[in-house]
């Protein structure tokens, strides 16, 4: 066979050998590459021209189609133009020759006297002429007609299409109703003018109403009745001594009936603990909105005596200044005392640390004193928090109390030297107070051991687990001996000489995630709720402004100036960035003010916190580390320059004021890049019985909540279900 000049180019390649393999080099892989490359190139620009060349026959046929009838209409038409032409000629021509004959027999007339032919005549051609205008008319239209089928048919028309109601309009009702939309006195009489009742001399009273006052327009009626009817009788209106005597006899055994009822129906403050009936116990739940989920609950505690506290620690809660329990504490010591797991769910700011501290060291007081035997063992118990500031502040609360009992206390926190924590933990302590990152990082460096702490409590567990701690939380509780676990079986004995773990889980919200950690390490638990979770208390009136972004710093200046240099306030933003900005545009302007946030070291955010307490500074710039726990007294005014991505975290900011019973004022910034918290602020406001602002209340965003109805209908082609 003849080789050409392309194949001597190209490299000859020898018959493979089934023994010997033969290797291509790279650069012939290439070549064969780009050659097989540019074949598919061709025959893609072959298989498009194809493709185009059928398209434009395809064209050409429809094109023909459309020539030949276009063509055949305009035989029609031009022979239907020829036949009008024709009957035109005809009439025309009949014309000239009856103007002709009536010309000849005009002249053949009498003089002065026109012929009555010629009339007719000149009828018969009006009508003509108005038949002819109509037949014009009719052509005209017919014309048109016929040229609109042709577009339509062509062209096609554009024909109004149904409006098609969606499913969220058809259903969408709006319950905002105003005093105006009320119709019921226009379409009901009886709301026109409604009766007044009247007393009837004593005989009945209406509840909810002051016994004495309605006592005392009774007798003003019946004395106007009587008067009324001595007056018609003609008797006179002084009383006679028998009806005297007849009324105070009346009024003195009202008087025993009353005196009766209230020394029966006394208030539970006034009754010793003995005397308390369950409509008592009833009571005092609603009065202090506690509520209770479980089993065998013991009965909550009225005041510090009847907590069944050591006296060392009654003592110590009498220096401290705490003159009355709160509602979490009424609540929780009690069942502390009987060593129950418990779920604490309460307003930010309730007293929720005593209401764990104290129980735990009750239960301390009744093991063996830490020494040289078992301090190699561990603390006894163990309180986890989020965050150091949270931490170290709980660390002083319960300093207050342990120091009257000789226990130590020992705090691990993260930014600090973890050699000197871990020296502190072996010479002994027994209550250890850490954030859970710090915690089970001197577990795993063996500086600390869980072998026997049986008290572990959770405060802000939901916090913890909103900023990734789950797993270390479930390190740390994992460390734990788990044979002290409580039997699962409710109705099982518990063994006297046996010491069992006891678990405290506190948050003002309680999420799924918590839920879950809670049925996994607490036995039996019993969930103690003050108020409603995750409702702010009503010491704090809360504001809302909508604004633009540009607007907030001039805002937030001019409420600053209006809260005064006395009183303190705490700034809340989302990012540390916009802290640094946010103080250093108040720091130009006058402002004694601080930051605190994540990026500071340790040693910064104590500095920052001690010189807002001592009021140093009068503003704190603050990210959500100051949002959860941490207790600064006397704060007037929370801001929120940005609105936080969650209604909980909200909650927990607006609660660093109105703390302790005092009231508090919140101001929040909100603008239209906030909309997926619209609807839970709008709801929580309207719980609360504070305004909501015009704006908030009309925007979409607010009516319905994220994710319960879709922004618009599934189109056609959409995939609603992917399988």
């Amino acid at each position: 066979m003849k080789r050409t000049l392309e194949d001597e180019k190209r490299p000859s390649i020898a018959a493979p050998d089934l023994k010997k393999p033969v290797f291509v080099t790279k650069a012939e892989r290439e070549k064969a590459a780009l050659q097989r490359r540019e074949e598919e190139v061709k025959r893609r620009a072959l298989e498009l021209q194809q493709q185009q060349e059928e398209e434009d026959k395809t064209k050409d046929k429809t094109l023909d189609h459309e020539s030949r009838h276009r063509s055949s209409r305009d035989r029609e038409r031009d022979r239907d133009r020829d036949r009008e032409r024709d009957r035109d000629r005809d009439r025309d021509r009949d014309r000239d020759h009856r103007d002709r004959d009536r010309d000849r027999d005009h002249r053949s007339g009498p003089r002065g006297e026109e012929d009555p032919r010629l009339s007719r005549d000149r009828e018969h051609d009006r009508e003509r002429d108005r038949d002819r205008g109509r037949l014009e008319k009719q052509a005209e239209r017919e014309r048109e007609k016929e040229l609109e089928a042709i577009k339509e048919q062509y062209l096609g028309t554009k024909k109004p299409k149904k409006r098609v109601i969606k499913p969220s309009e058809k259903f969408r009702f709006s319950f905002d109703w105003e005093n105006t939309e009320d119709t019921s006195r226009d379409m009901n009489v009886l709301y026109q003018s409604p009766h007044e009742a009247r007393l009837l001399f004593g005989r009945g009273f209406r509840a909810g109403m002051d016994r004495r006052e309605q006592k005392k327009l009774a007798a003003r009626n019946e004395r106007e009745t009587r008067e009324e009817m001595r007056r018609k009788d003609g008797v006179p209106l002084e009383e006679r001594p028998e009806e005297a005597a007849a009324r105070r006899q009346r009024e003195e055994a009202a008087d025993l009936y009353d005196t009766f009822d209230m020394r029966v129906d006394r208030h539970w403050s006034d009754k010793p603990l003995e005397e308390m009936t369950e409509r008592d116990w009833r009571i005092f739940r609603e009065d202090f909105n506690i509520s209770y989920k479980g089993s065998r609950l013991p009965r909550p505690m009225r005041n510090w005596s009847e907590s069944r506290l050591p006296p060392e620690l009654l003592k110590a809660v009498e220096k401290v200044g705490y003159k009355k329990p709160s509602p979490i504490q009424m609540a929780a010591i009690p069942l502390g005392m009987q060593q129950r797991d418990v779920i604490g769910i309460a307003e930010t700011g309730s007293g929720k640390t005593a209401a764990f501290v104290l129980p735990m060291l009750t239960y301390i007081t009744r093991l063996p004193p830490m020494s040289e035997d078992n301090e190699a063992e561990g603390p006894y118990a163990v309180v986890m928090a989020p965050t150091r500031e949270l931490a170290q502040q709980i660390e002083d609360e319960t300093v207050k109390f342990a120091h009257y009992l000789g226990i130590k206390v020992v705090s691990i926190v993260g930014g600090q030297s973890i050699e000197e924590q871990g020296f502190h933990l072996r010479q002994g302590c027994e209550v250890v107070i850490a954030t859970p990152g710090r915690l089970l990082d001197c577990l795993e460096r063996r500086y600390a051991v869980l072998n026997q702490c049986n008290y572990v409590v959770l405060d802000e567990a939901d916090r913890m687990i909103d900023m990734g701690f789950e797993p270390q939380v479930v390190g740390v509780l994992d460390a734990m001996p788990s044979s002290n676990l409580k039997p699962e079986n409710e109705d099982e004995e518990l063994d006297e000489k046996r010491i069992y773990r006891t678990t405290y889980m506190f948050s003002a919200t309680m999420p799924p995630a918590v839920e879950r950690l809670a049925r996994k390490y607490l036995r039996n638990p019993v969930v103690v709720t003050i108020g409603t979770a995750g409702k702010t208390t009503d010491l704090i009136t809360q504001h809302v402004i909508m604004l633009k972004e540009s607007e907030k710093m001039s805002r937030l200046q001019k409420m600053l100036d209006d809260i005064g240099e006395d009183k303190t306030s705490i700034v809340f933003v989302n990012t540390k960035r916009t802290a640094d900005n946010v103080a250093k545009a108040l720091d130009k302007s006058g402002y004694r003010v601080t930051t605190l946030h994540g990026g500071k070291t340790q040693e910064q955010r104590e500095i920052s916190l001690e010189g807002f307490r001592s009021k140093r500074f009068t503003v704190l710039v603050a990210t959500d580390v100051a949002g959860r726990g941490i207790d600064i007294p006397d704060v007037a005014h929370v801001i929120n320059h940005d609105m936080p991505g969650n209604i909980e975290m909200y909650t927990h900011r607006i609660g660093r004021t109105g703390r302790a019973g005092k009231t508090g004022v919140a101001t929040t910034f909100l603008t239209l890049h906030d909309t997926e918290v619209f609807y839970d602020l709008k709801q929580m406001l309207i719980q609360s019985n504070s305004p909501v602002p015009p704006e908030l209340a009309r925007h979409e965003a607010s009516k319905f909540k994220p994710g319960s109805i879709p922004d618009r209908p599934p189109r056609r082609n959409d995939t609603v279900f992917a399988h």
